[in-house]
């Protein structure tokens, strides 16, 4: 009796284009094409597994070989058509390319191509899963592909159609087959339970066809498996997740529930009695992870599409939104990635318990230690203090202007050998003391000047937290930086070009975020022109002092003795020789604008 018994995906596999289910622009295709007699000599069939591929293969061998072929309507009574049926045809020649995937398979039905064909009007060769072809075997097709002769037909089909040559690609025509809905698996699967009497609820169903993931054979596998437990009683949800190895929905309710209020030691219990059950610590995480995924789309979603998008029936639907409100959108999204961590994290351990139960009491102190709304809280004061903090800092040039205190030799010496002119020297470095300690600066204006940009700049810098990012932006120069946005400018386009991208983008706008206090603040990254103001980072921001300081100096010339003037000029180069070479002398030259006299 059991040799007699066909599996049910075989059993109902589709015969006609008109059966085929969920492909609708495939069978519109395929039934204009041959109604107008346009036959390829080359088909590529890509798409998920179990949505149809090699069904409609052999559908359209049937149509093409059948005795009132081509048509879309196969008598299912000739040879042909019979041959095809029974999976024992001459003229279509299937080949699991799995299997035969070496040049001299592919050079053996080039061989045999030149045979014309016995029963039907075209030799058709179905080649299942054509990628693991190899590269030479692919090559060796390359030309019979391109121009076959008349009564040859190639059907090439794949689930990995990115690992096809391109070359092969552009020899035939393609069909891309689509994962099948929820509600046509659903509507197939009810067909398939009345006509074998299987008795099925339709949650149970549905469950079926969501776990199938759009694959109408691994939905009709699984009924198949069922239907033993349908003689005796009807099958249920519980007896899905039971076949799948899935914690019913009920339970996954309870164990998040605690979650949720914190209850570590409930958590655990919870957690204990699903692993008593069979579950493996992989699998809890698994499914936990998809109840999460779930209450996110509750959450987030129109209530039109969450039956859809979830799997789950009206009940599971009511009970999710009535949890939603519990906790936030982040907090949702939070949880999910500290799941994938564990996940991770379980798979590489060697006690794989210890790790589930560490990441259930980790899930648990979460959401009540450190929900994600009192970490932002936290965050944005911190970056709120930063800000005054570099605001303070940045609009505080008297410190600047004292930089150069050590501009005063330890040990004066008089510029001129004469004891007038020395004194003349000391006098107007107190002037200029006096200049430098009584000068207020003014406050920073809306518009920046190029040493307000330059000291903002570098803070800014300093708020990039990429080391990268901020080793090209060093490269740049900015032209504007202010609340109203962010200019900078580069003198090569592969610059440009790295930090257009978004993430290094992003980084620059979170940066000018935290230096202006703001939420969003526009940045502009693009070549350097002619017309722009280049502004240069400099060290200091010190006010230029009033030109009265040069007075005294002038009045030292004027005193000197006229018997002396040589010999003091000559004097007088010597030692500005000397002292150019002094750093802190130059410093002060070009800071006050000043020069040596001669």
């Amino acid at each position: 009796m059991s040799g007699n018994y066909i599996p049910l995906y075989r059993k109902y596999r589709p015969q006609t284009l008109e059966t085929l289910v969920g492909q609708e622009h495939i069978k519109k295709t395929l039934t204009s094409a041959i109604e107008l007699g346009k036959i390829s000599h080359a088909y590529l069939f890509t798409g998920p597994r179990g949505t149809g591929k090699t069904s409609t293969a052999r559908i359209l061998a049937k149509s093409l070989n059948c005795i009132n072929g081509p048509t879309v309507h196969p008598c299912g009574e000739c040879a042909s058509c019979k041959d095809i049926t029974n999976s024992i045809p001459i003229d279509v020649i299937e080949i699991d390319a799995a299997s035969n995937r070496k040049v001299e398979d592919a050079q053996n039905i080039l061989e045999k191509v030149q045979y014309v064909p016995v029963n039907g009007k075209f030799k058709i060769y179905i080649i299942d899963e054509v990628h693991m072809l190899t590269n030479h075997a692919f090559n060796a097709l390359l030309k019979t592909l391109e121009e076959p002769p008349e009564n040859v037909v190639f059907i090439l089909a794949t689930t990995e159609v990115h690992k096809v040559l391109d070359t092969i690609k552009s020899r035939c025509q393609r069909y891309d087959f689509r994962r099948i809905t929820t509600d046509d698996i659903v509507k197939h699967l009810r067909y398939i339970s009345n006509e074998e009497k299987i008795n099925i609820t339709d949650d149970a169903l549905f469950a079926i066809a969501k776990n199938s993931a759009g694959g109408m054979r691994d939905s009709i596998s699984l009924l198949d498996q069922l239907s033993i437990l349908g003689i005796t009683k009807e099958i249920t949800v519980e007896d899905v997740n039971s076949i799948l190895g899935r914690i019913s929905f009920d339970t996954l309710f309870r164990l998040t529930n605690k979650i949720i209020s914190s209850s570590a030691s409930e958590t655990i219990e919870i957690l204990n009695d699903i692993y008593n059950a069979g579950n493996e610590p992989l699998q809890i995480l698994t499914n936990l992870s998809e109840y999460f995924k779930n209450l996110l789309i509750v959450k987030t979603c129109s209530k039109d599409l969450l039956i859809e998008l979830t799997g789950l029936n009206e009940p599971q639907i009511k009970e999710l939104l009535a949890q939603k409100d519990s906790l936030e959108t982040q907090q949702i999204v939070f949880l999910i990635e500290r799941i994938s961590y564990y996940i991770k994290e379980v798979k590489l351990a060697t006690n794989q318990h210890l790790w589930l139960e560490v990441g259930m009491i980790d899930l648990a102190n979460m959401t009540e230690n450190s929900t994600l709304l009192d970490l932002q809280n936290r965050v944005k004061a911190l970056e709120t203090n930063g800000v005054s903090y570099s605001a303070s800092a940045q609009i505080q040039p008297p410190q600047v202007v004292t930089k150069p205190a050590p501009i005063q030799p330890p040990t004066p010496e008089p510029i001129l050998t004469s004891a007038p002119k020395a004194e003349q020297v000391v006098q107007v470095k107190k002037e200029v003391k006096t200049e430098s300690d009584s000068f207020t600066p003014p406050p920073m204006s809306k518009k920046p000047d190029g040493k307000d940009i330059a000291s903002m700049w570098q803070l800014l810098l300093m708020n990039i937290k990429s080391p990268s990012t901020t080793a090209l932006l060093k490269l740049a120069t900015p032209l504007q930086i202010s609340p109203d946005g962010v200019v900078l400018t580069f003198k090569n386009e592969r610059l440009v070009a790295q930090l257009s991208d978004t993430n290094k983008k992003q980084l620059i706008i979170d940066a000018a975020n935290t230096m202006f206090n703001q939420e969003s603040t526009s940045v502009t990254v693009r070549m350097a022109q002619s017309g722009d103001k280049v502004i240069q980072p400099t060290t200091d921001s010190a006010p230029k002092p009033a030109p009265t300081v040069k007075k005294p100096i002038e009045n030292v010339q004027v005193e000197q003795p006229e018997e002396n003037q040589p010999e003091a000029e000559e004097e007088v180069k010597t030692k500005n020789n000397d002292r150019i070479e002094s750093d802190q002398e130059k410093m002060v030259m070009d800071l006050f604008d000043g020069k040596y006299v001669e």
